[in-house]
């Protein structure tokens, strides 16, 4: 059904989608090809009713995504710069809008591009190997697949500032400490310990998953006082569902709900 030259697509019986970014000889750097495979997939996994959760990682243990292919970048125009921005952003806002659970599974160098794909999903889980990084001032850019949003949103100004002017990498110790990643745990383990979370959250009524996700996203980009009228308008909507009457009859009858997504 996902046949991809670079993407390896995989939906277990459970219900967990793994995306591997399949380029391990370029430390799976995302060029224009991997970019629309990862727009046409995401858009396509949004409408997938078999996918309820998704794992994103890279092939190899040395590079999540190593970044953009700076080959093709320094060739490029204003036009050209632009577009491949913007494309970047249709990839990762379809990563950010899909309706279940996305973890990244970060496995080695998360830079530049990398950095932002990690930042389009819901959470991040590192190895003790990752490092981190948004190096594009080294080569007279900034950040363009959302890293100079999406970064300050998450461990704030002061701290996006600082990785983005000087350039540096820090290792997972210091991204665990800042925000930018929710733990960190041994490369053998990566994979288990998403698989883990995501099952977890797929035992919860699917959409109060959806509706939280798209509640907390959304107001992020609102002031508080919007944001809080908007929180109010998704959880009214929640009492539409038969999810929200199982869940709540299943906790008076002191037993498992059976939720269906309905």
């Amino acid at each position: 059904m996902y046949d991809y030259k670079n993407l390896l697509v995989h939906t277990a019986k459970d219900g967990i989608t793994t995306v591997t970014i399949n380029r391990p000889k370029y430390l799976n750097a995302l060029d224009t090809l991997t970019l629309e495979e990862m727009k046409d997939c995401f858009n396509r996994l949004s409408n997938d009713s078999d996918t309820k959760s998704v794992l994103i990682t890279g092939a190899g243990d040395k590079a999540f995504v190593a970044g953009a292919d700076l080959g093709a970048m320094s060739k490029m125009t204003v036009t050209e710069g632009r577009c491949f921005s913007v494309l970047g952003h249709a990839v990762y806002n379809a990563i950010e809008r899909i309706p279940v659970a996305v973890v990244a599974a970060v496995n080695g160098y998360a830079l530049g591009g990398g950095c932002e794909l990690a930042l389009a999903c819901d959470f991040r889980i590192a190895s003790e190997n990752s490092l981190f990084g948004q190096p594009e001032v080294n080569y007279g850019i900034i950040p363009g697949f959302g890293g100079s949003q999406r970064l300050a949103r998450l461990i704030g100004t002061g701290e996006a500032k600082e990785m983005i002017y000087t350039g540096s990498m820090i290792d997972a110790q210091e991204a665990l400490r800042i925000g930018l990643i929710n733990r960190i745990c041994k490369k053998e383990e990566l994979i288990p310990v998403c698989e883990g979370i995501l099952r977890k959250i797929m035992a919860k009524a699917p959409l109060a998953i959806a509706a939280a996700k798209n509640a907390i996203n959304t107001g992020m980009n609102m002031d508080l006082r919007s944001a809080l009228s908007y929180e109010a308008q998704v959880f009214g909507s929640c009492f539409a569902t038969k999810d929200q009457k199982e869940g709540m009859a299943a906790f008076l009858e002191k037993r498992k709900p059976q939720f269906t997504a309905q």
